[in-house]
């Protein structure tokens, strides 16, 4: 299949991302778009998709250069699912509820329709057999990845449009996905590509990037990714006044965990989990897809009612101990690849940000002016005031990161629990906010757990490590 964009302009939220652009994907060609945050990758794979307005073509020729219209699968970087009622009506905390779970089919019942004959195949390929009776509202970010490639490769389609599919999978998921795609464009598919530079699997063998409103090609061979500056973070004194504040709270675990073990309908997902997290320590969360990071994560932000049949221990509390869920919250910052799916998108940047004074999915309430005076300070320093009257689902998915990680930054609190922050960020955006959180941990005594799959995201003021595996930590 050959693809022409001719003339090609998208305009989206007032903003011009691309404007005249020309060029052609030949027909082996399989390519790949990088571009830095905002550039428009994302709305360009959507207007191919036929899922957005644009002005210009974008035609299609078969093997005989004939004009076609093929069959194409967009997978978005982010999917809601809807419960048994079709309403996406889901919140945050129902991911760790056993009853909740039962309001949404299994993974074999979403599969159970796909028409195509290799879907066994598929199923093998991408891991899903283990899932298949996992409730589709407990997935885990990987599995769910995992699982959009493979209802997408179930129908069969001529082209396949990925939106940064490595996002969310363990450094195992992320090989397997490479071969598959190898051998998806084996199978005579065309894929398109969505990604950061770095990493491609093989079958690409072209890159384009998009810069000032155009498409620039070049193949593999000829792309060198460029050097990225490192900024001087410059914390203000507001900030770092409020931080150290707060950290003027006493305790001296944030965090203990005794025996602690998590189980969903006879499924073990956490497995006698022994851990403390000392004040100021910095603590770094790692393990494949499905090992029970977010489960973990999820007794300490107390959004899993499983904590109350556990020992559990928050800044020195017992679970259960008569505290509220609110009390918890007040002294955690959170970020995470779920918690940003379950965000109402019709708010704006400010408002988001905002809402993280108060622990809410979006803001409910007038806030002071001198709430409005450190919303704005948060904004400065991650580089994003002029996103400030903008809706979230105008933003590209990397501004909505960072104005989902102000939100979880903006109470200056005395944990940080970042997991997979630096999802959705472009190269030089995952640099600085590295060197932001290394400042914080630098200039305060701010607690810090940090989960990520990849090393190169992790910053240097790491001190301790704790992996899991299948729900076990590793010794």
């Amino acid at each position: 299949m050959k693809i022409e964009f001719q003339h090609l302009t998208l305009t989206i939220g007032g903003k011009e991302l691309l404007s005249d652009a020309s060029t052609i994907i030949e027909q082996h060609e399989q390519w790949a778009f990088i571009g830095s945050s905002g550039s428009g990758k994302t709305s360009l794979a959507k207007a191919i998709a036929k899922k957005i307005f644009y002005r210009g073509s974008i035609q299609f020729y078969d093997q005989a250069n004939q004009l076609f219209e093929p069959v194409i699968e967009l997978i978005e970087q982010q999917h809601l699912f809807k419960n048994k009622s079709n309403l996406a009506q889901f919140y945050y905390q129902q991911r760790f509820n056993t009853a909740d779970a039962e309001d949404t089919i299994t993974v074999e019942e979403e599969l159970a329709n796909s028409p195509h004959k290799e879907i066994t195949h598929w199923i093998e390929k991408f891991e899903i057999s283990s899932i298949l009776h996992k409730p589709l509202l407990q997935l885990s970010n990987g599995e769910n990845k995992r699982l959009q490639l493979v209802k997408a490769l179930a129908k069969n389609p001529d082209l396949i449009i990925l939106d940064n599919p490595f996002i969310g999978l363990d450094r195992e998921g992320r090989n397997s996905l490479h071969e598959s795609m190898n051998e998806v464009v084996g199978f005579g598919k065309k894929i398109i590509l969505i990604s950061s530079p770095h990493a491609l699997p093989s079958c690409i063998t072209n890159v384009a990037l998009l810069n000032n409103g155009d498409i620039q090609p070049s193949r593999m061979e000829d792309f060198t990714q460029p050097s990225i500056q490192q900024k001087i973070i410059q914390i203000p004194a507001q900030i770092l006044s409020r931080f150290n504040s707060n950290n003027d709270y006493l305790f001296e675990h944030a965090v203990k965990m005794k025996n602690v073990s998590i189980c969903y309908n006879e499924q073990t997902i956490l497995n006698n989990v022994d851990w403390e997290v000392k004040k100021g320590e910095r603590w770094c969360v790692s393990g494949h897809n499905g090992s029970g990071k977010s489960t973990l994560v999820s007794l300490i932000t107390a959004d899993n009612p499983q904590a109350f049949a556990n020992e559990l221990y928050i800044f020195d509390r017992k679970k259960g101990s008569g505290e509220s869920i609110w009390e918890i919250k007040k002294n955690i910052g959170f970020v995470s690849p779920e918690l940003h799916l379950f965000f109402d998108k019709a708010f704006t940047a400010k408002e988001v940000i905002a809402s993280g004074l108060f622990d809410t999915i979006g803001l409910f309430k007038k806030i002071s002016s001198e709430e409005t005076s450190v919303v704005s300070a948060w904004m400065d320093v991650l580089g994003i005031s002029y996103l400030k009257d903008n809706y979230l689902y105008q933003l590209s998915l990397g501004e909505q990161r960072l104005v989902i990680l102000a939100r979880a930054l903006v109470k200056s609190p005395p944990m940080l629990i970042l997991d997979e922050p630096c999802q959705g960020l472009d190269p030089e955006q995952t640099i600085f906010f590295k060197n932001l959180i290394d400042a914080i941990c630098d200039q305060t005594s701010t607690t810090l757990i940090y989960i990520s799959h990849f090393d190169e995201d992790i910053p240097s003021c790491i001190q301790h490590r704790l992996e899991l595996v299948k729900g076990t930590i590793k010794s």
